[in-house]
This record gives C-alpha cells, structure tokens and sequence, in this order.
C-alpha cells in the first residue's frame, strides 16, 4: 500500500509517501550510483556520488523525449538511512537549490519518506513538485523489484 501526500506553501513543497521497503533499501537506492541511475532518469555510467557531508554528486539526467543535461551538486548532512540533505547547482544562481530527504522506518518493510525543497517562485516549485512526485513514482517502482 503506497500511501501520498503533499503539501506546499510559499514556494516550499513536502511529498510524503510510505515505501514498501527497508530504510537501508531506500538509502541504498537514494546513494549508490548504479541504483540511483536505475531509478532516477540518469544516463546510464554518468551517476557519480561521494555521500559524505561536504563531497559532490553528478548525473546527467535524461528526460522524456531524450534530451540530456548535467547536473551536479553537493551533499550538506548525511545520517545514513535518516536524512540526506542535498544541494544541487542552478546555473546563474550563487546558491544551490537544497532538498532534503528524510526516511522515517515504519516496520521492517515499510519507510515513510518526505522529499522537502524550497525553490525562488511558485512555478520553480510547481517544476521541482512535478519531478520529484516523477522520482517518487520510479523510486517505488524501483524498490518492487529492487527487493
């Protein structure tokens, strides 16, 4: 049972939905590249990671129609299968665009997760809501057969 819920506010967003999964499973797939290239839309080999406070991330992301671009950024707090605080770059802004992910284990096979961020303007937000409820879906996808 997928359970989901959102809230925004100002140009603030918090998904939350329960995962059928172990919090170690959602944390792997969340921080080990080859699953979070699975999952997340990322070009197969381009996922690198060094989960660590203060160590970097990229990816190039492929959407829909086939077009791709780079992304990069950088991990802020890292309490492993609890909370990743995760900022991404933003061309032509000084300071990156921050999520946080929180898993909370509700059971041995279910982890609720909220995906937070707060963006400059409502369509920012309504963009970043719309991709990450898209992340949300593949991760439980993921996470099926994952397991």
């Amino acid at each position: 049972m997928t359970t989901e819920q959102s809230t925004a506010e100002g140009f603030s967003y918090a998904l939350e939905r329960t995962l059928e999964a172990p919090a170690a499973a959602v944390w792997s797939a969340w921080t080990t590249a080859e699953s979070y290239a699975h999952w997340a839309y990322a070009a197969p080999g381009s996922v690198e990671m060094d989960v660590r406070p203060g160590g970097t991330w990229k990816a190039t992301m492929v959407t829909p129609d086939g077009g791709q671009f780079p992304l990069t950024g950088s991990y802020f707090e890292v309490d492993q299968n609890r909370r990743l605080v995760i900022g991404m770059d933003v061309p032509g802004k000084n300071e990156p665009a921050v999520m946080t992910v929180e898993l909370t284990e509700e059971s041995a096979h279910q982890t609720r997760i909220v995906v937070a961020q707060t963006c400059d303007t409502a369509d920012e937000r309504d963009l970043a809501e719309q991709g990450t409820t898209m992340l949300l879906g593949s991760l439980t996808d993921f996470l099926k057969t994952a397991h």
